[in-house]
């Protein structure tokens, strides 16, 4: 005869409630085991007895079966009693299992909750409390069979035979034909020529270099991205060809590369940025910029990156801009820890060649060059602005200065700190002579110490023009949002020289195409350029001698009508002779 929960209360004395509904996990498994073998109960009247699952009564009982009863009664080892991480997530853990949730899921949603646990401690909860585990969920159906690839056709140059004379292609990259008269401008393919880059046994030069410029110029983060429009004939065309060229061919081409041919590509330019209005005539902005790496090859130089404020591994890049029409003219990837201070002069050398004379101003950081190469310039007679780092002993000697050493001056500019105060004096380091001024109220805790050769200037024009420098870094920015100059495209420094001179180009391109538009469009940094006009979806209808570009209107295309686009018919040396024009029909 067995005898129901509530028919055992009825004839038990007070103080039965500790046998009958145990606390302690131990005691609780024993009374299930006894009801079992001694009680003759089935496991559906121990689980409800005893608040347990059906399933986890048979798993007890085939634990037990033949197991040593004083198991059930071992005292735990000496250590420690208490599990904090478990203890906070055992509530929440048995709950979830209740509401037969799996330990996968549990384990998720610990995560999820802020008190995580491995799936090996939720199992240990659980078995604590003489719970078993879920059963898996069935498997998911199998997949299907997965769609053919496309395979791409071989990359050739368009002969005369080749090339469409009839039909028309659908493309989301019609926009960048708009930049197509600016590389003609440049006279790319003369540039391609003067630079001396490698043609391989496939290719001309003019079409590798056209190939990885379009993927420049419509914003691609990496050449190995090239798969993503690898089918697209439009961008093919772009470049003189069938198809744009595979990953293979355009990640190796940059090894082919040499520093004299991106140095003979900067000395191109220069006639032709002078031709375009792209170049002033208040001095040039320099500039380090680092390309981090985040791989773990040991051959590149550490250098300071400031968005990570340390030194790391990672590529040191000069740049040059042009201070009034904010044209970067030079760069140079190739520089190492050792040269990178007398870069300045080589540079110098440079714009010597290149422009008949010597740059007449160079506005700078502390941390380009040193006082010996300082010097070096003032012998060359070259001028400079560049800052002075502030040593204590310097800071102690300014704030010992009299209120009335220091003079007051209104800076014309915009935004705060229009107000400075400043204190000159003249100080000779390496030899030379220079004049020091030290300006209180732009922003900084410390005196601004600005150091210079220019001794007719007004310490007006001084600050106001060190200021501009951010021009550059300003520019740098833009660059790297437009054209991922930060995405280091190689552990070789002869490779990312390579890229950063197209990184160059394509920013140049841009500035012309925006000095071509509306006044309002002049100062657009390219990302928003690219945007507004570039990423434009059309049609190419081909002829026999001509590529007409149907535009869809949009919300800037007046702008381009303003300009001419049109009427305009550009001559394209790379298509053959054959000519662009452009049509923007109504939807």
């Amino acid at each position: 005869m067995v005898l129901s929960t509530n028919s055992t209360e009825q004839l038990a004395r007070p103080g039965h409630e500790r046998f009958t509904q145990p606390a302690v996990a131990a005691q609780r498994r024993y009374e299930a085991l006894r009801g079992y073998f001694v009680e003759d109960l089935s496991a559906a009247q121990i689980a409800e007895r005893f608040g347990y699952t059906k399933a986890s009564v048979q798993t007890l009982i085939s634990q037990y079966r033949d197991a040593d009863p004083a198991e059930l009664f071992a005292v735990s080892r000496p250590g420690p009693k208490r599990q904090p991480k478990k203890d906070a997530a055992r509530e929440r853990v048995l709950a979830l299992r209740r509401q037969r949730h799996g330990i996968e899921e549990i384990v998720a949603e610990l995560a999820r909750a802020g008190t995580p646990l491995s799936r090996t401690a939720v199992w240990e909860i659980l078995r604590e409390e003489g719970l078993s585990r879920m059963p898996k969920p069935p498997a998911p159906p199998e997949a299907g069979p997965k769609p053919e690839r496309l395979t791409a056709p071989k990359v050739r140059v368009l002969s005369d035979q080749d090339w469409p004379s009839q039909g028309s292609v659908q493309t989301q990259h019609a926009g960048l034909f708009l930049l197509v008269p600016e590389l003609v401008a440049l006279d790319l393919p003369g540039l391609v020529k003067a630079a001396g880059w490698p043609s391989t046994s496939q290719l001309p030069a003019i079409h590798s270099v056209l190939s990885l410029l379009a993927l420049k110029l419509s914003g691609r983060r990496r050449r190995s991205h090239v798969q993503g429009v690898v089918h697209d004939p439009a961008l093919g065309l772009f470049a003189g060809l069938n198809v744009l060229p595979k990953t293979w061919h355009l990640t190796t081409y940059s090894y082919r590369t040499k520093r004299a041919q991106q140095l003979a590509l900067f000395e191109a330019l220069q006639p032709r940025l002078n031709d375009a209005g792209l170049l002033g005539d208040s001095g040039l902005n320099l500039d380090f910029h680092t390309i981090m790496s985040y791989g773990e090859d040991t051959i590149l130089d550490k250098h300071y990156v400031p968005r990570r404020s340390q030194r790391t591994r990672s590529v040191l890049t000069f740049i040059a801009q042009d201070g009034q029409a904010r044209t970067i003219i030079y760069a140079n990837a190739e520089l190492t820890a050792r040269a990178q201070s007398g870069e300045v002069i080589e540079f110098c050398r440079f714009y010597e060649r290149t422009h008949g004379q010597l740059p007449k101003l160079l506005v700078f950081d502390q941390k380009l060059t040193t006082h010996e190469h300082l010097a070096e310039l003032v012998e060359l007679g070259v001028g400079f602005i560049t800052l002075r780092q502030r040593s204590p002993k310097l800071i102690q000697t300014l704030q010992a200065l009299p209120p009335g050493a220091w003079t007051k001056t209104r800076l014309d500019r915009s935004g705060k700190h229009r107000t400075a105060s400043y204190h000159e004096d003249q100080v000779t380091l390496s030899g030379r002579s220079f004049r020091q001024i030290a300006v209180n109220g732009l922003g900084r805790e410390q005196a601004t110490l600005i150091l210079t050769n220019q001794q007719q200037q007004t310490v007006k024009q001084l600050i106001e023009r060190y200021g501009q420098r951010w021009g550059i870094e300003n520019q740098l920015a833009e660059q790297i949002r437009a054209f991922h100059l930060d995405s280091l495209c190689s552990q070789v420094p002869l490779s990312v020289d390579f890229d950063v001179a197209l990184t160059v180009l394509a920013d140049i391109v841009y500035r012309r195409f925006a000095r071509s538009l509306h006044a309002s469009y002049h100062n657009q940094t390219p990302d928003t350029i690219r945007e507004y006009l570039i990423n434009g979806i059309g049609e190419l209808h081909l002829t026999p001698n001509n590529i007409e570009v149907r535009l869809r209107r949009r919300t800037h295309t007046p702008a381009l009508l303003d300009a001419g686009y049109e009427t305009r018919r550009t001559e394209v040396p790379w298509w053959g002779g054959r000519t662009l024009s452009y049509s923007f029909p109504a939807r």
